[in-house]
């Protein structure tokens, strides 16, 4: 298992040789490389396509580091990975793919560096994530409390459920999800200057619609996966098919 050092931390990635620039993918929450790409057939599609690519556990996730500290996980140390890889791999610039968690880091990447970072592909995410955050912290809680049957809410269930699957360590999971986050704005997104794809399931809930996120956007372009909610869009094959035409320059 290849390791990277990124702020002291030790993180696993994995790397598929290939043709061009590397595109590294970055997991959803609770999930990992392996679940998130791996399993569900993204490495296999990079190689038949015979591109470079690279995924790495995010710190808190599986193989990787898990420390408890919120501080941690703040955005820009989740940010600071991502290029910390690309150190790693010798790459000065790299196309970033991310999911739902993934998704807001890659976006947030594209802001810090643009200079690095070519194309951005956001998925699982639109516009729900311009909604007001809930009070206090349900999804650190659901990751604490000891018996997840008492979690009145289904999709906070469903999180807690996916990582005790993947078996996780749910208090890193919590102390991610407690990390000081400042909120996207409209404003914010509007300095993305790199061509990017938002792409979401036609009932994701959690995500909302992409083309809204994409209206942010300068020259943003937005793909609508049918009856597709937030854990099934993933492995959709309409999604790879978009992620490698975005990249290829092919997508209408």
């Amino acid at each position: 298992m290849p390791l990277f050092e990124s702020g002291g931390l030790a993180l696993a990635y994995d790397e598929i040789a290939g043709a061009g620039r590397p595109v590294i993918l970055v997991h959803g929450f609770a999930s990992n490389r392996n679940e998130n790409w791996k399993r569900l057939g993204w490495y296999g599609a990079f190689e038949r396509k015979g591109l470079r690519m690279a995924a790495f556990d995010a710190r808190g996730h599986g193989e990787s580091a898990k420390p408890h500290d919120p501080v941690e996980y703040a955005r820009d140390r989740m940010v600071g990975d991502v290029f910390a890889l690309m150190d790693r791999l010798n790459a000065p610039r790299a196309d970033l793919v991310g999911y739902s968690m993934g998704a807001r880091i890659v976006l947030a990447a594209a802001l810090a560096q643009p200079d690095r970072v070519p194309m951005v592909i956001a998925g699982g995410i639109g516009g729900r994530l311009f909604d007001p955050a809930p009070p206090g912290n349900p999804m650190a809680d659901a990751m604490e409390v000891a018996d997840p049957a008492s979690i009145a809410e289904p999709l906070l269930r469903s999180f807690r459920q996916f990582a005790e699957e993947q078996g996780e360590d749910r208090q890193a999971l919590a102390a991610c999800g407690r990390a000081p986050y400042p909120p996207f704005t409209r404003e914010m997104l509007s300095g993305v200057r790199v061509p990017t794809l938002i792409v979401a399931g036609s009932r994701d809930e959690l995500a909302g619609d992409p083309a809204v996120l994409a209206e942010t956007i300068p020259g943003a372009r937005a793909v609508t996966l049918p009856g597709c909610d937030h854990f099934s869009a993933i492995s959709h094959g309409l999604f790879k098919a978009s992620v490698f035409d975005f990249l290829e320059g092919k997508l209408e």
